[in-house]
């Protein structure tokens, strides 16, 4: 039986565990410091999600707590916002949640980042634990204390850095994910080896196979893998002050794309797009070798990424870039790689070059026209970065 244990730390000191296994039956288990059994417990999700695991996850909680409540809301980014908030505060309300009680977000990157946003402003603060169920949530938005939701068209607009009190990951929920969702959350998998460790962006190379099949080795590894650089990053920095920004590989593009496509391609689909762009950045600085930067456009077609849609015009993509609440004092904090594993911020990207790099890629390949009109049956995640 797989038990992976990660501890993240916050200023030096312990903040919460990430749990990896492949089962929900340690769940109760890790919950007992936490002495539910005097606690209310709101499980948070989705329908799509709530339809393959509330079941099972509501008998184990109620075998370690006062009460159990459930709170779904429709799944899909849609759902993402200040009005589904504000219906979960009344429902906790109505509930009479108070300061000891507690949260569970049960569901994807939408799930845990609303949950997470509600948790640390109800009462100004109640404990909440992640349980994400999707790739990207496994391996990215769960870990690092990001929450939020968007705000009219912007997207994570309004959020907060609160902590979680246990991020607990049953792998087993990757094989209940369609093929575009799962290969979508290796969009975030693929950046954190690109960014911060080129010995796990080869093993990924590698074994791509064995993802692709998700074979529970290559899956345990894949998720312990990217848990630990994002890890390792927001411990040197919780609150995105430097080196965190770096998580942000691919996303200024990638931002403008989901938002461009009206959220049509998912929130990895439109990281793994990015980041062969920034990807292209890097190398027609020098950074990387073209043989490098082919590879890296290779690994996101493995797994069917879909190529910049071509109805997307290059200067309306660059105009969308600065609306990105990333931007400082006017300027885009833009990620490229030094060298594959090593990636640095750079505040001296011009329109020019987004716009060259943007023209170049509409014209290397054959458009995936097919792709870039999906709709997304990944509803359940988005990343918090």
């Amino acid at each position: 039986m797989l038990e992976k244990r990660l501890e993240v730390k916050a200023e030096g000191k312990k903040a919460y565990d990430i749990v990896i296994r492949d089962t929900f039956g340690g769940l109760a288990e890790e919950l007992k410091p936490f002495e539910t059994e005097k606690r209310k417990l709101c499980i948070v999700t989705e329908r799509n999600v709530a339809g393959y695991y509330l079941n099972e996850v509501q008998e184990i909680l109620e075998t370690v707590c006062a009460r159990v409540d459930i709170f779904i809301f429709q799944a899909g980014e849609a759902s993402k916002n200040l009005d589904t908030v504000s219906q979960l505060y009344r429902y906790l309300i109505r509930h009479e949640y108070d300061r000891k009680d507690m949260l569970i977000a049960l569901g994807g990157g939408v799930v845990g980042d609303l949950t997470g946003f509600t948790a640390a402003t109800y009462l100004r603060g109640i404990d909440f634990v992640q349980v994400p169920t999707s790739l990207l949530s496994q391996v990215d938005s769960s870990i690092g204390g990001k929450t939020g939701v968007d705000f009219q068209s912007y997207k994570n607009m309004v959020g907060a850095f609160y902590m979680p009190k246990l991020v607990y990951i049953n792998i087993h929920t990757l094989h209940t994910l369609s093929e575009r969702e799962f290969h979508s959350g290796l969009g975030e998998v693929i950046k954190h080896g690109l960014i911060r460790n080129r010995a796990y962006y080869e093993w990924l190379k590698e074994n791509k196979e064995a993802i692709a099949a998700r074979e529970p080795e290559a899956l345990a590894v894949t998720v312990e893998g990217s848990c630990r650089i994002k890890r390792a990053v927001v411990e040197e920095d919780p609150k995105e002050q430097g080196i965190r920004a770096l998580l942000n590989f691919g996303h200024t593009f990638g931002h403008a794309v989901e938002k461009m496509m009206d959220f049509r391609l998912t929130h990895g689909e439109c990281v793994g797009i990015g980041a062969v762009l920034a990807a292209g950045m890097s190398c027609k600085r020098g950074y990387i070798s073209e043989k490098e930067y082919e590879d890296i456009r290779e690994i996101f077609r493995y797994f069917d990424f879909p190529e910049l849609p071509e109805e997307l015009c290059p200067a309306d993509i660059v105009r969308e870039t600065k609306h990105d609440k990333k931007m400082e004092h006017g300027t885009i904090k833009f990620i490229l790689l030094k060298e594959v594993g090593v990636a640095d911020i750079f505040r001296d990207v011009t329109d020019e070059e987004m716009t060259g790099i943007l023209e170049e890629e509409k014209k290397m390949s054959g458009r995936n026209t097919i792709q870039s009109q999906k709709s997304p049956d990944v509803s359940t995640d988005s990343a918090s970065v």
